[in-house]
């Protein structure tokens, strides 16, 4: 869809703007930009930016047409800008390596079938914008939506057929079959190694969350999060299975569908090299977090949908590899969200969007489902907690 009127940007006045960027500003620049990577006489121009309602959880995006004339001919692309957000906006993470998603989405572009948005440009510097961006060509395609959650009621997936949405499961195990089997030489994967002690891809990638944490919490700690640490250590799985390239939020809401088939595979920032086991079980948990919120406002939600055994089942089947003690891998998964979730609710509190709790732990949206995983009360095949205690 091409952005309707003259300005330079278009946007709902009303919500929170939790980046100070002046976007007519960002257009000019965006403008002059395009013309130096297009090339002399391109002449390129850009549309009224678009300004997604909901921009500024991760990175900032930003969606425009450019039109630019090549030999003679107008040649007019949608395109979606993702630009590093400023630390003044709060960032949910400590760090954006946006080269990292530029060169990932570029990887499994070139070696699968996955789809993913052709990248286009990126750059490095802070020059143009304030903060490094990359620019790929924009997808048509729906997602599941999180705001409210696709499982309570009232979302295309929702109303979907058994059938369609047992579709969309088994394409979305898909995407991760065609992640993990990419093979390419060591050295080109090396800018997906975690830079953590550690003598395996599993011990890294939680000794990174770690130090995510620790950047989280700095001087209120968590003692929920605290406990679920020495919990996971206490219940390390006896054998680690082979490490793959990792896409890392793996999640249904971050993918564009069509007819229940993937057209572009999305946010790619937590990506890495990890046991396959990590993809797999933020798939599954990322539901199950869904459920344990409609469960506790009395819905039905979609039970049935991304069970642990049928995912499982469906991996095996399309790869000829069973997944190892995906139950710990869930909670692993919980208390990365729980670190993700305590921050996001932080930045929440800094714009004035939610109080300040007494109790550091109730930053944590789903608390209670990771205490329950922690107290041995939490049934992971069903996604349910089974004693509500």
């Amino acid at each position: 869809m091409t952005p309707e009127g003259n300005a330079p940007a278009t946007y709902a006045e009303d919500r929170p703007k939790l980046s100070s960027r002046d976007y007519d500003v960002v257009h000019d620049r965006l403008e002059s930009w395009l013309a130096e990577q297009i090339g002399p006489g391109s002449k390129p121009t850009v549309s009224a930016l678009q300004i997604p309602e909901r921009n500024g959880m991760s990175s900032e995006t930003v969606m425009f047409d450019g039109t630019h004339d090549a030999g003679g001919t107008s040649v007019t692309r949608s395109c979606v800008a993702r630009i590093a957000p400023e630390p003044s906006a709060v960032p949910v993470f400590p760090a954006y390596d946006l080269e990292l998603q530029f060169r990932i989405m570029q990887i499994v572009g070139e070696s699968s079938e996955v789809p993913v948005p052709p990248t286009l440009w990126f750059e490095h510097s802070g020059d143009v914008v304030g903060t490094p961006f990359f620019v790929m060509e924009r997808v048509d395609g729906v997602v599941p939506p999180d705001v409210l959650p696709y499982n309570f009621g009232d979302s295309w997936l929702y109303d979907a057929s058994r059938e369609d949405q047992a579709r969309l499961q088994r394409n979305a195990v898909g995407i991760l079959a065609g992640i993990h089997a990419i093979d390419r030489p060591a050295d080109e994967l090396a800018f997906l190694q975690l830079d953590r002690p550690g003598d395996t891809a599993l011990t890294r990638h939680v000794a990174d969350l770690r130090a995510y944490y620790d950047w989280v919490a700095a001087d209120l700690p968590s003692p929920l999060l605290e406990r679920a640490f020495t919990w996971l250590r206490d219940h390390w799985p006896d054998q680690e299975g082979p490490s793959a390239i990792s896409w890392g939020d793996s999640r249904i809401g971050n993918v564009l569908w069509h007819d229940f088939a993937p057209t572009a595979v999305l946010d790619w920032e937590m990506a890495s090299i990890a046991p396959r086991e990590v993809d797999l079980a933020w798939l599954i948990f990322i539901h199950q977090f869904f459920e344990d919120i409609a469960i506790k406002m009395g819905l039905d939600g979609m039970p049935h949908f991304l069970r642990l055994d049928d995912v499982a089942a469906t991996y095996t089947e399309m790869t000829g590899y069973e997944p190892i003690d995906l139950e710990w891998f869930i909670a692993y998964s919980a208390v990365r969200h729980g670190v993700v979730m305590r921050r996001v609710t932080e930045r929440s509190v800094a714009f004035g969007e939610a109080e300040m709790p007494d109790d550091p732990d109730d930053l944590i949206l789903h608390r209670g489902l990771i205490e329950a995983i922690l107290d041995d009360r939490y049934d992971f095949h069903a996604g349910r907690v089974s004693d509500p205690g």
